[in-house]
């Protein structure tokens, strides 16, 4: 019993709101400016089984990324061309929308058949298109090839 009459006056019963005197006050969040980037790096990295798309500020800060699995593509229909197409279409959007992206250079990787189908994609998207650079990393005789296939 003691313990009962030593509880605090103002904590409320469960289910009932506390202290009605008192309204909570509000805390504001600072709203996020939005960043406008006139100029970007478009990533095309075209492989045989998908191509992802990365966008990104010159100083290379990823902004927005899609692929053709993200987009809903499954198995080998990520590696065609229009899955490429339909990537790069919503990575391009993406970043006209949000950051105001006007022009931007593409530096494409890989033997995939997306390749030329994402750059198009970027261009009937409304970006336009500074430069077209391919970066495909290409090996001066490096490692040792695996023996050769008796059948």
């Amino acid at each position: 019993m003691a313990k009962e009459q030593n509880a605090a006056p103002d904590t409320a019963a469960p289910g009932k709101p506390a202290a009605a005197g008192k309204p909570k006050k509000k805390e504001f969040k600072k709203k996020k400016e939005r960043r406008t980037v006139p100029h970007g790096v478009v990533h095309v990295s075209a492989s045989f089984n998908n191509t992802q798309i990365t966008i990104a500020d010159p100083d290379g800060r990823v902004l927005c990324n899609s692929s053709a699995g993200a987009i809903g593509f499954k198995g080998s229909r990520k590696g065609t061309p229009y899955a490429a197409q339909q990537a790069s279409l919503s990575a391009a959007s993406a970043a006209r929308d949000t950051f105001g992206m006007k022009s931007v250079e593409v530096r494409v990787k890989g033997p995939g058949s997306g390749r030329e189908s994402a750059v198009r994609a970027l261009a009937a998207a409304g970006l336009h298109i500074v430069a077209i650079r391919d970066v495909t990393p290409i090996p001066h005789n490096g490692c040792r090839p695996p023996k050769r296939r008796r059948v």
